[in-house]
């Protein structure tokens, strides 16, 4: 027998739970459906949120045929054969899943037959085709989004398959807890087809005719939470941008939380690596000392290794998130490379070039350089800048913090005096 999660697939585009934004009353799909027109897409985000069930449910609202391959797995010759199906029959739905991963030979085959829309292609990835879907398949595509099932669309899908006798579990007496029930949601993660799965394990495995499930019957069948994490996935970078924008915005328990997400998925490379790029890019001048503690913290962190080096990268995550905030230096110097990079340079003054060569007097190189330590507080009024900035100021100060707010008056008094 198929499992569960097979079984209750959703036969039309009415019985699909959640992505009501591409198939509620005005989703784009359900307008592609009902006008039958229909066109190829790619559908991408996490496993189990329901990919294949809105292609088999498209497949079922038009009565179109249908037929599933994988871009690894399946070769070209199975392309072949469908492509002369959709011949046959006029058109053809085709899933390809993991869709990021198909060759450039079995996409040539593919791209004649997309262009006369004798194939619908319905590309299926966890990965963000922007990124990984070579742009001749992106652009004779749509590209949706799905999004992770809520707690209330899980709960759904469970008592759907609880008392569907058909294709569910509505042949069998189940009695289910309400904390049971929560569990299968809960530690799901937004995964309809490990809650699916789980709750068939905890029924498949009794061997009671009444077949009550407990809380400790679910957490058996499903014993840690759906924990999405590829370091070299997309949801590895959304994860990385949510942490570094949660301290930079000074919420200290949003960025412990994606913190917690980091360490969860063992990935203390890219963890401190980009606490001690925040501590510069985002605190910076603010409090210029927190660099310093964020490297001891890494450093620390480094030589204990997890579990332990959680404990200095949450109290460094804290204090970046509780200190004032500067991004006065990264701009500055990305002000001053944008110039570099436009061909806004200028000579260097003379005065300023060196002068430590036999002959370099007779050219006027470094004559007329004040040294500044020979005079009073080791500064003297001269020109750096080459002639075509020299009035160009990379460095604007911010006043959120006592620091900055010294280095203003330091900077605005030697201008005053420059």
């Amino acid at each position: 027998m198929e499992p569960l999660a097979y079984r209750m697939r959703p036969k039309t585009i009415d019985d699909i739970i959640g992505q009501t934004h591409l198939v509620g009353e005005n989703g784009i799909i359900r307008r592609m459906v009902q006008a039958k027109r229909l066109s190829s897409m790619i559908l991408y985000g996490p496993p189990g949120i329901g990919k294949t069930s809105i292609a088999t449910a498209i497949a079922g609202s038009t009565a179109t045929k249908f037929r599933q391959l994988n871009a690894v797995t399946d070769s070209k010759k199975d392309l072949q054969l469908i492509a002369e199906e959709a011949k046959m029959s006029g058109q053809v739905i085709l899933l390809l899943d993991e869709i990021h991963r198909l060759d450039k030979g079995k996409q040539d085959f593919l791209l004649p037959h997309l262009e006369n829309g004798r194939i619908i292609l319905i590309g299926a990835t966890t990965s963000n085709p922007y990124h990984a879907i070579n742009p001749a398949i992106r652009s004779r595509a749509q590209i949706f989004e799905l999004k992770p099932l809520n707690d209330d669309e899980i709960k759904i899908a469970l008592t759907r398959a609880i008392n569907d006798e058909e294709n569910g579990l509505g042949n069998y007496d189940i009695n289910i807890d309400d904390d049971a029930l929560n569990h299968f949601v809960q530690a799901s993660s937004g995964d309809i087809r490990s809650s699916l799965n789980a709750l068939e394990l905890a029924v498949l495995s009794s061997n009671k005719k009444t077949i009550h499930i407990t809380l400790q019957d679910a957490k058996d069948c499903l014993q840690r939470a759906t924990f999405q994490f590829d370091k070299d996935g997309d949801m590895h970078y959304d994860i990385m941008s949510a942490f570094q924008k949660s301290i930079r915005g000074s919420d200290v328990d949003a960025a412990l939380h994606y913190l917690a997400r980091l360490i969860a998925g063992g990935d203390l490379v890219s963890i401190t690596r980009r606490l001690l790029v925040i501590s510069y890019e985002d605190i910076g001048l603010a409090s210029p000392s927190a660099g310093m503690r964020t490297l001891a913290a890494i450093e620390a962190a480094e030589r204990l290794g997890f579990p332990e080096a959680r404990i200095p990268l949450s109290q460094a995550v804290i204090e970046l998130c509780l200190s004032p905030k500067s991004n006065s230096g990264i701009s500055a110097i990305d002000a001053a490379l944008s110039d570099v990079k436009a061909g806004k340079i200028g000579a260097i003054p003379k005065h300023l070039k060196d002068s430590h060569y036999q002959g370099a007097k007779s050219l006027g190189h470094g004559v007329g350089y004040l040294y500044p330590h020979n005079y009073e507080n080791g500064f003297v009024k001269q020109q750096y800048l080459p002639d075509t900035l020299k009035h160009k100021q990379y460095y604007n100060p911010k006043t959120n913090s006592k620091s900055e707010q010294q280095f203003k008056q330091i900077y605005e008094n030697l201008h005053k005096k420059s």
